[in-house]
Formats: structure tokens, sequence, C-alpha cells
């Protein structure tokens, strides 16, 4: 069973390939969306408020992010939003169930709590989609805690994880380094200038940042043609376009191909599509992030030199040309490839969980599910769903605490890092 959250799409198009590399791999797969598994509709109203901070006021969210942010346990309000999603969890596992995969930190925090009191009685694990691990990632009572990479590895690590592995990431196997002929028949395809070096200009599903301003400041330093991807912003799309922007796009549906016409990415959250960019052999710059993960991704991608950070506009056209032309881009690139080398990843990783094949902590239950005796209350007091959404759904922290500033966790980080080669 795999439990993702649609807030944007990065956390469902990881659950997507851990799903289908399973389902290959000959294991039957339950998917279920963690904001489907509030009461009230709940979720639903989280995930909107969230998404209506990071459009319509950024720097409230950070404001209200920062003064929330915090390291260990979740707090009471937060626990009890996280409970009252255990029911409904506890009926979507079908008796048949091997393991509880989660690609949401939300999700992570009720099957730890579930396995820690013994309602749960098979594995739990969690995919850190994230390059940046927040607290709320890390549950006690998950077994095990499955990274992209050597970074978040080790930030989980010392915050406490159980069971963590360094498998890699996930894509779909059409994110590949295109042919010249591949690239040339892309560029036909999308109406794209056939010579022109391309910026592909991603913004997530939800298309929010300052996504017009990088288009704008794009064009303006004549290093390339901004392709701009809004996903399901229309809005945006619309304003793009009578802005002049040329080459606009909505939600796309063959992102490997768009990927291969283009020669780099400019991103704001370091999310999925900066996966799938590595897979396909492109370059890729952070810029103007968003508050909260998008911009703790970017710190922790650049520390795995794997994307450069622009963090003053000054430098947005020399990072362009040396990712474009020089030997950044070729360094960048070779690292991205080498995240998919192959070997073991987290789907076989997750399979052999399954398999009971990877020894875990011992555990005092011996059944699959103890169902409560009573029905889980939901605890929650009325708050605005804004706050609420900020506390659940932001899930980034500063780079300084989420590795930990004392000498105990730079010790304990240094390490896990040494024993790790990815």
């Amino acid at each position: 069973m795999i439990i993702s959250a649609s807030v944007g799409a990065g956390h469902d198009g990881a659950a997507d390939e851990l799903a289908r590399g399973l389902q290959a791999a000959g294991i039957l797969v339950d998917r279920h969306d963690f904001l489907d598994l509030l009461p009230a509709r709940l979720g639903r109203l989280l995930s909107g408020g969230y998404h209506r901070l990071l459009t319509w006021a950024p720097t409230g969210y950070q404001r209200i992010y920062a003064a929330t942010e915090r390291t260990g346990r979740p707090g009471l309000l937060v626990r009890s939003l996280f409970r009252s999603a255990e029911r409904r969890t506890l009926r979507a596992i079908t008796p048949d169930t091997r393991a509880v995969v989660s690609t949401y930190p939300g999700a992570g925090q009720v099957l730890g709590a579930m396995r820690s009191r013994g309602l749960l009685g098979v594995p739990a694990i969690t995919y850190l989609t994230d390059f940046s691990v927040h607290s709320l990632w890390v549950a006690s009572g998950v077994d095990v805690h499955l990274a992209v990479h050597a970074i978040p590895a080790g930030q989980a690590h010392v915050q406490g994880a159980a069971g963590v592995t360094v498998t890699g990431p996930v894509a779909a196997a059409r994110f590949t380094p295109a042919t010249v002929e591949e690239r040339r028949a892309a560029r036909v395809r999308f109406a794209l200038p056939e010579r022109s070096p391309l910026a592909l200009l991603v913004a997530g599903s939800w298309g929010v940042g300052p996504v017009e301003q990088v288009a704008a400041e794009i064009q303006e330093s004549g290093s390339a043609v901004p392709v701009v991807v809004c996903g399901r912003n229309e809005a945006l799309a619309e304003r793009l376009r009578k802005a002049g922007v040329e080459h606009v796009y909505g939600w796309v549906d063959d992102m490997p191909d768009l990927m291969s016409a283009a020669d780099v990415l400019v991103q704001n959250a370091g999310g999925l599509t900066s996966l799938e960019a590595f897979a396909s052999g492109l370059p890729v710059a952070s810029y103007r992030c968003i508050p909260g993960h998008g911009q703790t991704n970017a710190a922790a991608l650049q520390e795995a030199g794997l994307a450069t950070w622009i963090q003053d506009p000054a430098s947005l056209k020399p990072v362009l040309d040396e990712l474009l032309h020089g030997s950044l881009g070729h360094q960048q690139r070779a690292r991205g490839l080498q995240l998919f080398r192959p070997g073991d990843g987290p789907v076989q990783a997750v399979a052999a969980v399954a398999k009971g094949a990877v020894p875990l902590r011992d555990r005092a239950e011996s059944s699959m599910v103890r169902r409560p005796g009573r029905r889980v209350r939901l605890g929650v007091p009325v708050v605005t769903a804004a706050v609420a959404a900020t506390v659940l759904l932001g899930v980034g922290a500063p780079m300084a605490e989420a590795y930990g500033d004392s000498p105990a966790h730079l010790g304990a980080l240094t390490r896990f890092l040494d024993g790790h080669e990815r």
C-alpha cells in the first residue's frame, strides 16, 4: 500500500513510479491519497489554504513558516490532526498487505504513530522525496527511511530516523538523455527554435512563484530562450503570452519529450522535476525559489553538486552561460546521471521489506492490524486554514536546523556520509 498526497504533483509522481516498478516486479499495489484519509474534507481545506498562501502571500507564508518551524516531535495540534486520519487509514489496509509506504510526511507520521502503538503490524516505510528533510519527514515508529541521496539521508540520520538507506531516486523510464535526432524531433513537435539554447522554466503543477519575472529575466539575459511550463495555472500562462513570452505551455503530458528539447532547467522547488531533469542529462539551476522547502531543497541540491542555486539576479546570465557552455554544466550532467546508475533502487528496497528480506526491529504485536476499540475523535481546535496548512504542508527546514549545528549532530552527519558513496 502506498500513501501519497495530491499537494502539487511531486509526492504523487514518486508514488506513481514506485507503484509502476513494484507492479512490474509482480507485487500488487493499493494507492491512497492522504488528504482523503483526513475527516470532513479537512485535507482539501488545508491543501487549498497552502496553495493560496504560496500564490497570494508567499512572504506571509514564510513568516508563518518561520514561526512554526521546529525540530523533533510535532506539536499537539499537528499530532491531533494526524491522529484523526488513523481510523480511515486502518480501514484502507487490506488483510494481504505486507508493507505500507509513505511518500508524504503527514502520512509517515500517521504510520509511525500507529506502528509505535501496535495498531499496525506490517513494516512502515517512508520514501523521502525531498533533498532537504524537515522533522515531519522523520517519524518514530517508521521502520525504514529511504533517501534519494546521501545529503537527505544524513539529515534524516541526525534527526533519529530508523533504517536510513540511500536508494537513489525514481523517474519514469522515458527520462533519458536525448540523441541529436531526438532533440531535433522534440523541438519540431513543440514548435521550438531549432538552434537557440532553450531554458526550460518549470514551477510545479500549481505554477507558483515569480514565474513571470524569471521568464522576463531569462529572456533579457540573452543566454537562452525561455520555455515556460505553467502546470494547471492557466491564468499564469495567459499573462505570460500577453507579456510577449513566445513559448508557454499549461499542463504538459509529455515532459520527457519537452526535456529532450531543452538545454537547461530553471526550477524553484527542487522536487520531482529536478530529478527528471537529472535523468534527462540536463543541468539544473535553482532561482527565485518558493519559501520553505523550495529554498532548503535548493541549498541541499547545491551542497550535493547537482544544481546551482542562483541567489543574486546579477549571477543569472553568467551561471546560465556556464551551465550551457562551460565545465559546470558538464559536471552537473555527470553527477545527475550518476544518481540513476544501474543497481538496487527504491523499488527493490520496498520489495525486499515487503518480502521479509530486511531485518526490522522486534515488535510485540503479531497480527497485521489491531483495530482501535473506539472511534478516534478529531481533537483539533478551530484554526485558520492558512496556519494549519503551513504547519501540515510546509515541509522545508533551514539547512542549519536540518543538519543540526551542534558538534554531536555534525559528527553524526560526517560519520554517516563517510559510509555512503551515493
